[in-house]
């Protein structure tokens, strides 16, 4: 027994090496039984799948199989394989997180949080919406991982601050009680036999005055507790969902962005940053709205009178915003380098929203785009994050800069960004998971895998489209709680496009909700950093998570139907089947 118990647990410690070994062998009959392109490419994808679901390698390790398997199976030359690696949606991603990376050096973000919150105020209710809009706002522009990893310490503080201040304040209601207890004891005792009592009556008095102490004591720490695990996911969950509103928000949307231009070329570039915004940013308002009253029914209850509160604020409402206060002033007047990261941002966005709005021509069809789509968001990406690295971070000016750390004078200002913070912090890994999805696409078009799939899942045209849509997401949504949502989305959005084209519904009918429900991994603490962030932080326990998470993968799953089937449904023309789908799918 105590053999076959070691020999697990040595197979168990060694589970990655055995999978990576034992996989391709075990799978190997399929490309030999059928020695045909599309067996091959489904080998070659059954495969990564296997291995982005185990995590045996890395992921971005995962993500460069198709280099060696496509030309050695003789789906695809080496040469079109590896143009995949580097595609306009990489330069967008790129782009986007130059200026995440230039927000974070200057605290720029940490300003904009502080100063929201300050707004709100620090009453249970509107403190946690406060923290939910921030961080949701953040994290449409920076990573939902360094959203929930600066937010966290903040609430923490805040919490704190506010346990301490009510306690300090039950402290002196006691001692008050207690003065004017012993005064009144003091009055009423006359006489010799009240004398023999007294001590007593005091003894007495001081037991019962010690059990209500020990009572509130328990009573402000168990308040505290579940506040600090609602503020800690409220955080976690809107760093995930404001991710889903903007293009460059997090990784799925930009995967999605990228297969819907390898697989239909000629889309017109039906996603862009302003169409995406136009879809995603009513359902991420949609998600937060019901997302609070959720997280505010089971962790403050429905007394909006008490989490709400009126009237002016009490002493404990201002040593709390005091906290905050000092935090903000900690961070000195508004430099420079900050002001110009944010017109840089704000141009960046601005550019975006204008470069092909759909209603009116933007100013790229005006000037560049008349004939053919030379200008891309991710042209405007790389030419607005450029500006980082030319532009200094100080005003110039005569009489020098001061000194550095090392005491040296500085005779020039260094710009906003350098190349050896932007390595240190920019994920290199994603790129080539990026570029990974986009050559499963492509070797899934060329070896004729995606239409022997489409073929295979034509009997569903029987079915509702909405009843397709709503199934698919909840399959999505469960995948990536087990798998992480780049691996889930890349693996998961060719085969929806197949399906699509074979059944004959509009491609992103499917493929919008089910990119945007892979983000929705809300019910573990390992299917996202934000959620293993709040799991270390507020002291929460996995059934504390998976029942706050599972409630807000349905309103999330919901509210992403619905909004495909209104808004969408008329932005994006889903009752037709567009020409760009009829183009590609023919043989």
């Amino acid at each position: 027994m105590k053999f076959i118990r070691s020999s697990l647990r040595w197979l168990w410690y060694h589970r990655n090496y055995i999978i990576i070994f034992v996989t391709p062998l075990v799978l190997l009959p399929l490309p030999i039984i059928s020695p045909t392109s599309q067996a091959k490419c489904g080998y070659a994808i059954i495969l990564m799948a296997l291995y982005w679901c185990t995590e045996c390698m890395p992921l971005a390790v995962t993500a460069l199989l198709p280099v060696v398997l496509f030309p050695m199976m003789g789906i695809m030359t080496a040469g079109a394989v590896s143009i995949e690696y580097l595609k306009d949606s990489n330069m967008l991603f790129m782009g986007g997180l130059l200026v995440a990376i230039a927000v974070e050096q200057w605290n720029l973000h940490k300003r904009i949080a502080l100063r929201v919150l300050l707004l709100v105020g620090v009453r249970p209710s509107l403190l946690m919406m406060g923290f939910m809009i921030v961080s949701s706002f953040l994290s449409m522009w920076i990573s939902n991982t360094a959203t929930t990893a600066m937010m966290l310490p903040i609430a923490q503080a805040v919490l704190q601050q506010l346990k301490d201040t009510e306690s300090q304040a039950d402290e002196r209601d006691f001692q008050a009680a207690d003065n004017h207890a012993f005064e009144m004891e003091l009055a009423e005792t006359k006489g010799e036999m009240a004398k023999e009592k007294q001590p007593n009556t005091e003894h007495e008095h001081e037991m019962s005055q010690a059990a209500l102490r020990e009572s509130r004591k328990r009573e402000i720490d168990e308040k505290y507790e579940l506040l600090t695990k609602g503020m800690s996911l409220s955080v976690c969950y809107s760093a995930s969902i404001g991710g889903t509103a903007t293009l460059t928000g997090t990784t799925p949307n930009l995967i999605l962005k990228g297969q819907i231009d390898e697989l239909f070329p000629n889309n017109g570039d039906v996603i862009n940053f302003a169409s995406w915004f136009g879809f995603a940013f009513p359902n991420m308002v949609l998600m937060l709205v019901f997302s609070w009253l959720w997280l505010q029914f089971l962790f403050l209850g429905f007394n909006l009178k008490k989490s709400f509160g009126c009237g002016v604020k009490s002493d404990r409402d201002k040593e709390a915003c005091a906290v905050m206060r000092e935090e903000y002033n900690k961070l000195g007047p508004m430099k420079f380098a900050e002001g110009a990261v944010l017109s840089i941002f704000v141009l960046l966005v601005a550019l975006w929203f204008t470069r092909e709005p759909g209603f009116i021509d933007g100013w790229a069809t005006v000037l560049f785009n008349k004939e053919k789509a030379f200008v891309s968001d991710g042209t405007v990406a790389i030419l607005v994050s450029m500006l980082f690295f030319a532009i200094p971070s100080q005003l110039p000016r005569f009489g020098g800069y001061g000194y550095d750390d090392e005491g040296k004078a500085v005779k020039a200002p260094s710009t906003l960004l350098n190349w050896q913070v932007v390595h240190e912090r920019m994920p290199w890994n994603i790129i080539l998971l990026l570029g990974g999805g986009f050559a499963l696409a492509a070797g899934s078009e060329e070896s004729g895998l995606s239409k022997w799939l489409g073929e295979s899942l034509a009997p569903l045209e029987k079915i509702p489209p909405f009843a397709i849509s709503l199934l698919l997401s909840l399959l999505v949504a469960t995948f990536t709680e087990c798998s992480s949502n780049t691996a889930t989305t890349t693996l998961f959005l060719p085969i929806l496009a197949s399906m699509a084209t074979a059944i004959k519904i509009h491609p992103l009918y499917v493929m919008l909700p089910c990119t945007i429900a892979a983000s929705l991994a809300f019910m573990l603490p390992v299917a996202t950093p934000p959620n293993a962030i709040a799991f270390s932080f507020g002291k929460l326990r996995v059934i504390d998570m998976v029942k706050a998470g599972f409630m807000l993968n349905l309103i999330g799953i919901l509210t992403i139907n619905l909004g495909i089937n209104t808004w969408g449904y008329a932005m994006f023309d889903m009752g037709t089947m567009p020409h760009w789908v009829n183009i590609t799918s023919e043989p």
